[in-house]
């Protein structure tokens, strides 16, 4: 693992890392910020994973996270969203390929070799993180923004016993039902729809995935609201399995990092309480 960068910040750390990944077959950079903490002591960590476009510097440079993440001592990772660099296959439209994985582990050609983002996320960086942090991976949560609402809840619905807390930032609940997602999925997986259904949280739900609870903010001024991301399709869900949703419709709010920034407290503290509990 190579330091890019180490900045302090709130009394921690906040730094930026680079390996070479077995999984993706790439370089892959990445954000941490280490609360203060004492030495020997193991800290909580909260995974926040991106949305489309996005790198780990996006919510690193513009969520607003360190002031909450010192004063409720939590680690803080950002990943990168997709493989990139020389060799790695993209597409020229901004919603596939290359800033767009999605959290799959692709299965078409041409992306299988390098877009494996699902076992990345969910056993190569974890590892990493807790073999060079002081990571406690008993106290673990997971949240993120659109493309990655939707990889945080599919991940922690794919694997409850790991995680703790699970949130979303105006999440892509049902990709299988959206236009990004059809593209997506379609795109990494082919065009058999029962393997998309992994990858779909109110898919999971439906089939019988379950976490004790949820919390999700969503902007009603997003324009994205109705055709990709219709966060009803997840009440919808949840009601019929019982899991408890906490769905806060935010008004005025649109997709962006003013939205994600306005209520990142909220969502750490919300997490700070099940992972410190």
């Amino acid at each position: 693992m190579e330091k890019l960068s180490e900045s302090k910040a709130f009394g921690g750390i906040q730094g930026v890392y680079r390996h070479d990944s077995e999984e993706t077959g790439t370089p892959m950079r990445f954000s941490v910020f280490v609360p203060e903490h004492a030495v020997g002591e193991r800290l909580p960590v909260l995974w926040y994973l991106s949305g489309l476009t996005c790198t780990h510097a996006n919510v690193t440079d513009k969520g607003e996270y360190r002031r909450a993440c010192a004063e409720r001592r939590v680690i803080f990772v950002a990943p990168d969203t997709s493989p990139r660099g020389e060799g790695v296959p993209d597409d020229e439209s901004w919603d596939f390929g290359q800033g767009a994985g999605f959290y799959v582990d692709a299965t078409q050609a041409p992306w299988a070799e390098n877009f494996r983002m699902r076992s990345y996320i969910e056993r190569e960086l974890p590892a990493l993180v807790a073999e060079h942090f002081p990571v406690d991976t008993a106290r673990q949560g997971i949240t993120g923004h659109s493309m990655g609402g939707h990889g945080a809840l599919t991940i922690a619905l794919r694997d409850p016993a790991r995680f703790r807390s699970v949130s979303a930032f105006a999440p892509i609940v049902s990709p299988q039902t959206c236009p990004w997602g059809e593209k997506a999925l379609g795109g990494y997986l082919g065009p058999d729809r029962a393997a998309w259904r992994a990858y779909d949280a109110c898919a999971l739900i439906e089939d019988g995935a379950r976490v004790d609870a949820l919390r999700v903010d969503q902007g009603d001024a997003d324009g994205f609201l109705t055709e990709q991301l219709k966060p009803e399709l997840l009440c919808e869900a949840c009601a019929q399995a019982g899991i408890d949703l906490t769905l806060r419709m935010q008004p005025g709010y649109d997709h962006s990092y003013a939205f994600i920034s306005t209520f990142m407290a909220d969502h750490i503290a919300w997490h700070a309480a099940r992972l410190h509990g």
